[in-house]
């Protein structure tokens, strides 16, 4: 698997990432996006409410375990698409005997790429 070198520094600690794992909202979620899917296919698809379903979302991308992209519309009104953001989470004890976590992510497509940098700068204007 690929880290992406232009991912945050800022990486989620093991709580939050076991938290995130441990809700079964957020499990459901991750379950059915087997492709991108906007917040509204998310509440047909998995039977959350709506204001839920948006906390989960929040959470898991918090999280690092989905990636929020911007679906272009030619009509101006942009969608948030999800995507599961990664393929294997290890969990293990450091030197520390501190939870450590490591995150296997897919390797990133140019457009993929570019997709992020538009939200980016969607989020910044």
């Amino acid at each position: 698997m690929v880290r992406d070198p232009t991912a945050s520094e800022s990486a989620p600690s093991a709580n939050e990432i076991c938290a995130a794992l441990d809700d079964p909202d957020c499990r459901e979620i991750i379950r059915n996006l087997e492709e991108p899917m906007t917040a509204s296919e998310l509440v047909d698809q998995c039977e959350i409410p709506q204001s839920t379903l948006y906390r989960k979302l929040e959470l898991l991308t918090e999280a690092t375990l989905l990636e929020e992209s911007t679906e272009i519309r030619r009509d101006g009104h942009h969608a948030s698409k999800y995507t599961v953001a990664f393929e294997e989470i290890t969990l293990s004890l450091d030197d520390n005997r501190d939870l450590a976590v490591e995150i296997d992510r897919p390797a990133r497509t140019a457009d993929e790429r570019l997709a992020e940098l538009w939200s980016e700068v969607r989020k910044e204007t």
